[in-house]
């Protein structure tokens, strides 16, 4: 569920794509939803995405890609980061 209250889907297969290029998210699939669901703040994408940032360690952020549609939406990527300022030039858009 997202900070809209929409429920976001993270397939099997979307997850094993994600963890094949970015294999240190291996194991956080629990953690990426719940950036999604507790993200410290939203961003909006340049298309329509959105992107949750929420801390995962000292000075590392998780950023996770995601489309909201009417009644659901999907996970596109997520990514670890420890530069958030060219999010931040992003408008904010929760909280």
């Amino acid at each position: 569920m997202s900070r809209h209250g929409v429920p976001i889907r993270l397939t099997d297969e979307r997850w094993a794509h994600i963890t094949e290029e970015h294999g240190e998210l291996t194991g956080m699939r629990d953690a990426v939803l719940d950036a999604v669901a507790n993200s410290a703040r939203v961003f909006a994408g340049t298309v329509g995405e959105l992107l949750g940032l929420k801390q995962a360690g000292e000075g590392k952020w998780l950023v996770v890609v995601y489309r909201e549609l009417r009644d659901d939406g999907f996970v596109f990527t997520v990514f670890l980061t420890r530069r958030i300022a060219w999010l931040e030039r992003r408008k904010q858009l929760w909280p």
